[in-house]
């Protein structure tokens, strides 16, 4: 870890500072090894040559693609749905806050490439307090995605950017996190017109007539099942489609 990531990993309680901006290396613990990722994801980047990059958490983690991951939710069939045939690069890593999507494209993983399309889909985490890190507030998260957009277009300015909404969180309407979900989606769209992104929310699509997130969408309330995968790719799909003719 350099000394900026160590710096900003005990940053991520601070009040005083916004520390969604902060680059910062693996923050909790999860079902996969982090560094080995990212490893992973420098040595293949280049040769895969992505015409797409998926960039994200765990529910963008656990989708498929490359690097292959030893967990996956759904069967693949949504996947393959709206990639297949395509080269992507999964760049969703679980447990990331903006703030360790920072330092990995600060770190190499976007080093070289020049996708057509590039996927963004943070911030659920940003919601979290843990012992390791503290929640964000709407205006933190944006302005963490504003430092993403920023470093792609660095990198690869060509590239169209899809910017998702969070999706919905919580099996209630009525949840203090779909609040500032739902908070945070404003300022995301606002984001995306003023830095010209094409902004998609299918978070009405996930909820029942009442509102609630049903399991059969999200299995545990936060990540998808095959079928809210689906809602996904076909979303996905007909944006990749409209905007590539």
């Amino acid at each position: 870890m350099n000394k900026t990531a160590a710096e900003g990993n005990k940053l991520m309680k601070t009040h005083t500072v916004n520390t969604a901006v902060i680059p910062a290396t693996k923050l909790e613990e999860d079902s996969y090894d982090w560094w080995e990722r990212h490893e992973q994801v420098l040595q293949i980047r280049n040769e895969i040559d992505p015409e797409i990059v998926l960039i994200g958490d765990s529910i963008t983690h656990f989708w498929g693609g490359l690097p292959v991951s030893t967990s996956r939710h759904g069967t693949g069939q949504a996947w393959e749905s709206v990639f297949g045939g395509r080269r992507v690069l999964n760049l969703g890593f679980g447990w990331d806050r903006t703030q360790n999507v920072i330092w990995r494209l600060d770190n190499g993983q976007f080093e070289g490439l020049s996708p057509k399309w590039v996927v963004i889909n943070i911030g659920t985490n940003n919601t979290s307090e843990t012992d390791n890190a503290r929640a964000s507030t709407a205006e933190e998260a944006r302005d963490g995605v504003r430092a993403i957009v920023e470093r792609v277009r660095k990198h690869a300015p060509s590239a169209r950017i899809v910017l998702m909404a969070v999706f919905p969180r919580e099996e209630s309407p009525e949840d203090p996190r779909r609040k500032l979900i739902g908070r945070m989606n404003e300022l995301y769209a606002e984001l995306a017109a003023e830095l010209g992104l094409t902004f998609l929310d299918i978070g009405p699509s996930m909820l029942a007539e009442d509102g609630n997130l049903p399991r059969e969408i999200a299995f545990d309330t936060c990540h998808l099942t095959e079928q809210g995968y689906q809602l996904w790719a076909d979303a996905l799909r007909e944006v990749l489609n409209r905007e590539s003719k």
